[in-house]
């Protein structure tokens, strides 16, 4: 009898676990056959092609798509419609959000399906990187690792991403099938429909002057430009955002904009790139009774927004609260089609954003989350003066993410470097915040680790963690802006020559695989930028502390070494006219 009971119990805890398996691919052949619905929408076609090139790479064995709205047994199947439904008898797809997706099994099928337009891709993208450990860190590199048996346990996943609008503004982050994979839909990812398209915006910021250009107005309209100092402007000024008429102009403006991009889901009404807000006595009543300039901005871009309602009952108008306006007013609220992109770019970067070096912007998101239902984020993870210099920001992107998420922000822009491949540390910035902007509550640290040992190779890892860790060390103390200076405490000669050995070091035990070594080499370029860029000062700290010399005594040599593997533009010049600053011979 006690047998029985042992056997008894062992037999439901087994099924409470749950844990079936789903075969996927085992002794050279498909286990199963991959069932798409005839109507599926392109964007599922996509997600099911992808899944079965994928899974061929992965097992070595072609799997079969059938188009059918009955789903065989052993099926795995991809995206909506009659076979999910009848398969899988109580899934509520209808009420999955956009990009939102499940992921189940029942029995011997599999489903791998989300809301439209993308929620389908962003299941089967997450289906292979959780169950099948691929990641695609850049364009060019990827892990797609070889399982000749492929099976999956029991699955019953339902997920959504943290934030409705997430872009990396990095370089290596706008190609295509990197953003799908990656999660990533703003505005710069070149997604084509059938790739699920992307969020797009009719003007993207900075469109006061777009949208009322001075050299055509100006001579006829000067009340509808900024009156500074007693006299109407369009020198780095603004609007008169309580002028009617102009309220009436922006809004055809608009409105004419918004039916030749039929597409567009937000459109920016927003403040040029500079001060000079209007000083009226209306324009300044409203703004003093605010305590902000945000008081006529916001007001302007409400009216806006009501009157495009109802003729673009999905469209937002999006503005920014930026420089001037970035403190919330104290009673106007935005409306609900009226997106606040709130901006950081007087933040010490260094620093987590709810640190004290921080409490001013900290207050200012706090005040926006209160009133404001579709707030979004304009961060800034590069140094504009000097992309390919060190940037110790790695370690506050899981930080702030999480902070934007607590306060209730709906999307973020996390600007970088974007013109052209090579800036420091890109590929792991792109790759880290494409994932923490789908889901902020990993832990960043141990995705920085994974993509040092996947993109530059598990021998070259230990290295570099420990470059970033003293950098981050290095820097302490030191506020660290988006226009950052030359002389930060992280680069002098002290941790610049600890910097350069950790990277000799990772070069030296990746020599042995050709792709690993030129990613290490062009991630070198960072700190010997940082040796060029301030060689006199750094041959003085080393005298200065009787310290042995890293590198060529030749400053020439040193900037040949950095061409040999430089891409990207510095400052506005080619790599060969940023190097050719040191073809004199320095002693100094």
């Amino acid at each position: 009898m006690k047998t029985l009971l042992l056997l008894l119990l062992l037999l439901c805890l087994v099924a409470g676990t749950g844990r079936g398996e789903f075969a996927i691919a085992e002794n050279g052949r498909a286990r199963c056959v991959v069932v798409v619905d005839p109507a599926a929408s392109p964007p599922e076609q996509t997600a099911a092609r992808e899944l079965v090139a994928a899974l061929r790479q992965i097992t070595g064995v072609g799997f079969l798509v059938s188009t059918n709205t009955v789903a065989p047994e052993h099926a795995i199947v991809v995206g909506r419609g009659e076979a999910a439904s009848g398969a899988f008898a109580g899934v509520s797809f209808d009420t999955l959000g956009s990009e939102e997706f499940v992921v189940k099994t029942r029995g011997t099928r599999l489903l791998i399906a989300g809301g439209r337009p993308r929620g389908t891709l962003y299941a089967v993208s997450w289906f292979l990187q959780r169950e099948c450990g691929v990641r695609w860190w850049t364009p060019w590199a990827s892990r797609i690792p070889r399982q000749p048996v492929l099976k999956v346990g029991d699955l019953d996943l339902r997920e959504a991403p943290a934030f409705e609008y997430r872009e990396p503004f990095w370089y290596p982050a706008f190609d295509a099938d990197w953003s799908w994979r990656n999660g990533c839909n703003g505005q710069s990812s070149r997604l084509a429909p059938e790739q699920g398209g992307r969020i797009t915006y009719q003007g993207f910021v900075h469109t006061f002057y777009p949208l009322v250009p001075p050299e055509k107005h100006f001579a006829e309209h000067p009340e509808w430009y900024s009156l500074i100092k007693g006299q109407r402007s369009t020198n780095h000024a603004q609007l008169c955002l309580t002028n009617p008429k102009l309220l009436d102009f922006v809004v055809e403006q608009v409105r004419r904009q918004l039916y030749a991009s039929p597409g567009a889901g937000i459109v920016s009404v927003s403040q040029n790139d500079w001060h000079g807000a209007c000083q009226c006595d209306a324009c300044k009543a409203l703004d003093d009774a605010e305590g902000t300039h945000a008081g006529t901005m916001l007001s302007f871009v409400n009216q806006v927004a009501e009157r495009i309602e109802p003729e673009f009952p999905r469209v937002a108008v999006d503005t920014l609260a930026y420089q001037y306006t970035r403190k919330p007013p104290k009673t106007l609220r935005p409306r609900a089609n009226v997106i606040v992109r709130l901006c950081s770019i007087e933040c010490n970067f260094r620093e987590p954003l709810d640190h004290p070096s921080n409490a001013a912007f900290a207050d200012d998101i706090r005040g926006w989350s209160r009133i404001c239902g579709r707030l979004y984020i304009w961060d800034y993870t590069t140094d504009f003066g000097h992309y390919v210099q060190p940037h110790p920001n790695w370690f506050v992107l899981g930080p702030n993410l999480r902070f934007f998420q607590e306060h209730n922000v709906r999307g973020v822009f996390e600007q970088g470097a974007y013109q052209s491949h090579g800036s420091e540390m890109a590929e792991l910035r792109a790759w880290v915040l494409a994932r923490l902007l789908w889901n902020p509550r990993q832990d960043d640290r141990a995705l920085v680790r994974e993509f040092l040992e996947g993109y530059y190779g598990a021998a070259a890892a230990p290295f570099l963690g420990r470059y970033l860790e003293l950098m981050h060390g290095a820097s302490a103390g030191y506020k660290l802006g988006c226009f950052a200076s030359t002389d930060g405490p992280h680069l002098r000669f002290k941790p610049l020559a600890e910097a350069e050995q950790l990277w000799q070091q990772a070069e030296a035990a990746s020599a042995g695989d050709p792709d690993r070594i030129d990613r290490v080499r062009l991630g070198h370029l960072a700190v010997r930028h940082a040796w060029l860029a301030r060689w006199s000062q750094l041959r003085g700290e080393c005298a200065a502390l009787g310290a042995t010399w890293p590198l060529s005594d030749s400053r020439q040599q040193v900037a040949d070494d950095w061409m040999a593997v430089a891409r990207v533009n510095e400052g506005g010049l080619t790599p060969e006219r940023w190097a050719a600053r040191f073809a004199r011979e320095s002693s100094e």
